[in-house]
């Protein structure tokens, strides 16, 4: 902590965001990668179950089969990593799923999200009602002025073996020392993930404190052998910005974190703009293909191979 740099770690995401974009061609096989890190979320005061359900089916399919196809991807099972609904939601998506016979895990938000300001055990039956439901991922807030680790603790225990993701609430942390801090106390706690944001604070997710809490999983992987997940949450709606935050993640932890076991995006509007993008990138690379084609290049699959199969 005394080596806590305000100045590096906003040049380091100044770099981060600088970053020239990658070539056309490499950006579909990268925003696929993406959206199978995607917590497709939904946290409407109005959730139904009808909306609930549509919002598996487009976990379980979210990109057009026939853009898939034409990237030779329809059979590698591209899927959002979960789904995360309110408690209430839980058993709502779950019946979905099984009935569209996907192993899809379902994520619940729960602890009073997203202020934690109700009762502790009012807090800790909403986790095990959650898990009862058949919620696998439990994505718990933290009261901002309670004792850290003692709550996240009890909540590891109501979790059982559902993963833990906890969400500090960056936005309310004030600085960057805390933020390291509080990533501390809660991969010591037993979280699986850390988490920037609900989504309904003024301030989400950031990459000056991406970078901070990054870095404290790598320092918590060096000291204990232990890896801990990362989720920004809030405000990520653009295929550009997906781009940058696996960007982030490649360079600041390494190949081993990308992957929907060590990365989320939490995000509700990102998905759309992703599938937009992909069916752009779709029409270039068939250009690609049709010119290979007049140029009689000997090996139109190596095309493909070299464009999708590298970040599969």
């Amino acid at each position: 902590l005394m080596g806590l740099n305000t100045q590096a770690v906003l040049k380091r995401a100044q770099q981060i965001q600088g970053h020239k974009l990658l070539k056309k061609q490499w950006q579909a096989a990268w925003l696929l990668k993406a959206v199978t890190c995607i917590d497709l979320t939904t946290l409407a005061g109005d959730d139904t179950p009808s909306n609930v359900h549509r919002l598996c089916l487009k976990a379980i399919q979210p990109i057009r089969h026939d853009l898939l196809r034409k990237l030779d991807m329809n059979d590698k099972g591209v899927t959002t990593a979960a789904v995360c609904v309110y408690p209430s939601r839980v058993a709502d998506a779950v019946t979905s799923l099984k009935a569209a016979n996907s192993s899809l895990p379902v994520a619940s938000v729960a602890t009073g999200f997203p202020a934690g300001q109700t009762p502790l055990e009012t807090r800790l039956q909403e986790v095990r009602m959650a898990v009862s439901d058949g919620a696998t991922e439990i994505d718990i807030v933290i009261n901002r002025t309670a004792p850290m680790y003692d709550e996240i603790r009890q909540f590891r225990e109501a979790c059982g073996d559902a993963h833990m993701k906890t969400i500090l609430a960056i936005g309310e942390l004030g600085t960057f020392t805390n933020v390291y801090k509080a990533s501390m106390v809660a991969m010591m706690a037993g979280s699986d993930f850390i988490k920037t944001s609900t989504g309904k604070e003024s301030v989400n997710a950031t990459y000056p404190v991406a970078i901070v809490m990054v870095r404290a999983i790598r320092d918590y992987f060096l000291c204990t052998g232990h890896k801990v997940g990362f989720k920004p949450a809030g405000g990520i709606r653009t295929a550009q910005e997906s781009l940058v935050w696996l960007s982030l993640i490649k360079e600041e932890l390494g190949n081993d974190w990308l992957c929907p076991q060590m990365f989320r995006l939490g995000a509700s509007s990102l998905l759309a703009d992703i599938e937009r993008q992909v069916r752009t990138r779709t029409a270039h690379v068939t250009l690609l293909m049709s010119l290979c084609s007049c140029l009689n290049c000997s090996s139109q699959h190596d095309l493909r191979i070299i464009t999708f199969d590298l970040t599969f």
